[in-house]
């Protein structure tokens, strides 16, 4: 006869003792569940940079019409250029870190991504510095001033895909790209409202994918 000690140790036993499939499923679960958790907004994200790039070149773009002869935004303009580059490149990390972690390759792969952001947008001045230099004109200056941050953007975007087989960033790296190759047809000032609207919309239609992506 068994007393209710040796039940009660066989009881114990059996619930100490655990299916390796359950067991898998569980630590599944909650790998899956700390992924979402950490996993970062996308939709505001995209949201947010497409707003803040209306503003920023629609200001611009505000700034430069009527300009004749064109001679460029003023220092108001340049300052909003500047703050611009460095939301995006403070956006784009702030993304890439909450994806990547904190330790071990996810920070190699962080300051790549940030390095890359400043190298591109560092020579687009250097390069605007140089036109000027060289006696481009005003025109000229602002033509590129105008399309090169969105080529920066665009390529950057490119190399996310490559990385993570996000399509979004893929549509969103193409038509970026092409957006910086034809818009400067438009004219030094006018360059200026195709990007705020063409890449600025783009941004903020990626944040509805993104959304219904994530409900689905």
């Amino acid at each position: 006869m068994q007393d209710g000690t040796s039940t009660d140790q066989d009881m114990n036993d059996q619930d100490l003792t655990m299916d390796p499939a359950a067991a898998a499923a569980i630590m599944a679960e909650a790998s899956d569940r700390a992924r979402r958790r950490l996993q970062p907004n996308l939709p505001a994200f995209y949201a947010v940079r497409g707003a803040i790039w209306i503003l920023g070149y629609g200001l611009i773009w505000l700034a430069v019409r009527g300009q004749h002869p064109f001679h460029g935004p003023n220092a108001g303009g340049y300052a909003a250029l500047v703050l611009i580059t460095a939301v995006a490149v403070g956006l784009t990390a702030g993304q890439v870190q909450a994806e990547t972690g904190l330790r071990g390759l996810s920070v190699l792969r962080r300051w790549a991504y940030i390095l890359s952001a400043l190298a591109g947008f560092g020579a687009i001045f250097a390069l605007e510095g140089a036109l000027d230099r060289a006696g481009a004109s005003p025109s000229v200056v602002g033509i590129f001033e105008a399309s090169a941050p969105i080529l920066v953007l665009g390529l950057l975007c490119l190399v996310r895909f490559s990385a993570e087989r996000d399509w979004v960033a893929a549509g969103l790296g193409l038509w970026m790209v092409l957006v910086a190759a034809v818009g400067g047809y438009a004219g030094p000032a006018t360059v200026w409202a195709v990007g705020a609207l063409a890449v600025g919309l783009a941004f903020l239609l990626a944040a509805v994918v993104q959304s219904r992506a994530g409900r689905a």
